[in-house]
């Protein structure tokens, strides 16, 4: 059996939590680019999933669930993740993301990998860090 490379298909999806996953898919969508491509509603109107897109990737947003462990990084001493998004015109997205109000952590730079990032962090303290490094998946192979 020959292993084929990766589809165009991401195989990782980041799920995010939030307190008020309703505004934070409104506020990602319009200070980062993100386009929404299901939101799945509860009875009582709560956001039970939703996937939003950007470029060839997604990621799932949803309440803040503490019974399962899931928590908006407010209610955390500490961050337990960071999402690094590839983009290609930096400068630019960090333009868009200050005009919506995002706390822009550190502005556009150089990496000595030759990557130009800049890192944001949203309402609710989700950070993000946006770059043009891409890492190869030469290689990998479907699941």
């Amino acid at each position: 059996m020959t292993q084929t490379a990766v589809a165009a298909r991401p195989t990782i999806y980041p799920c995010l939590s939030y307190r008020d996953p309703r505004a934070a898919i409104e506020w990602l969508c319009s200070a980062f680019g993100f386009k929404k491509l299901m939101i799945v509603e509860g009875p009582n109107g709560e956001i039970h999933h939703s996937e939003l897109g950007l470029g060839m990737g997604a990621i799932m947003v949803g309440e803040a669930r503490p019974d399962m462990g899931w928590q908006s990084p407010r209610d955390l001493p500490a961050l337990n993740q960071v999402l690094y998004v590839v983009i290609e015109d930096v400068d630019a997205h960090c333009e868009r993301a200050k005009a919506a109000g995002a706390e822009i952590l550190k502005e556009p730079f150089d990496t000595d990998y030759g990557s130009r990032d800049y890192v944001a962090r949203d309402p609710e303290g989700h950070q993000w860090y946006f770059g043009t490094y891409a890492p190869n998946l030469e290689g990998c192979t479907r699941l």
